[in-house]
C-alpha cells in the first residue's frame, strides 16, 4: 500500500502530493465563493483548509489512494486538485467502501481540457492500483463537472441529498476488482 501519493506527469500536467508549502495556495483557492458555489456554498476558513490538507495527506498513509495537488507543467503554477476519498459521507445511499473522485480547478484554468486531463491521469491510476468502485457526487447545476464525469465514463445513478443540498450520485462501472 503506498503511503505517499505518487507523482504522475501528463503531457501538461504533474499531479504530485501536498505538502505543507501548498497551504497558502489552498487556503485562498477554497476561500473563493466561486469555487465552493456548487460545494457547499460557503468558503472555507483558513482553518478549514488546514483540516483539508491533512486530511488529504492523511488518505494516503491510511488507506493508500488520495487527493493530488495539480500543477501546470510548464509554468508550474497551481492549478488544483484532484483525486480519490473516503469522506465517510452520511448519505444514503452510501458510499461506504468506494473512493469518491473529487477535482476542484482555479476559474483562471477552465476551459483548457486540464481538468479532463487530470481525471484521465487519476482513473488511469485507479484501474491500475485501487480495489474500490470509483463514484462521484456533483451538484445537479453543476453542469461543467457533470460533462466530465460523463466524459470520463461516469453514469448517473440516482439523484438524493447530502448535507440537505441536492446532490447526483454518479459511478463508474468496470472499477471494481
Amino acid at each position: 500500500m503506498l503511503n505517499a501519493a505518487p507523482q504522475i506527469e501528463t503531457p501538461r500536467l504533474i499531479l504530485r502530493g501536498h505538502t505543507v508549502d501548498d497551504f497558502n495556495v489552498i487556503a485562498a483557492l477554497w476561500a473563493d465563493p466561486e469555487i465552493v458555489r456548487f460545494i457547499g456554498g460557503t468558503p472555507s476558513t483558513r482553518e478549514a483548509s488546514w483540516t483539508r490538507l491533512l486530511r488529504y495527506v492523511g488518505h494516503w498513509q491510511l488507506l493508500g489512494f488520495g487527493y493530488w495537488v495539480v500543477k501546470e507543467k510548464e509554468s508550474g503554477r497551481f492549478i488544483g486538485e484532484i483525486g480519490l476519498a473516503d469522506f465517510q459521507r452520511n448519505m444514503q445511499p452510501s458510499l461506504e467502501n468506494k473512493a469518491e473522485m473529487g477535482w476542484v480547478l482555479s476559474p483562471e484554468f477552465h476551459g483548457k481540457g486540464y481538468a479532463s486531463e487530470a481525471a484521465k491521469a487519476v482513473l488511469d491510476w485507479a484501474a491500475a492500483h485501487l480495489e474500490r468502485p470509483v463514484c462521484c457526487i456533483i451538484a445537479p447545476e453543476n453542469t461543467p463537472s457533470i460533462r466530465l464525469a460523463e466524459k470520463h465514463g461516469f453514469i448517473h445513478q440516482i439523484d438524493t441529498t447530502y448535507q440537505d443540498s441536492p446532490v447526483r450520485l454518479y459511478s463508474r462501472p468496470g472499477t471494481e476488482k
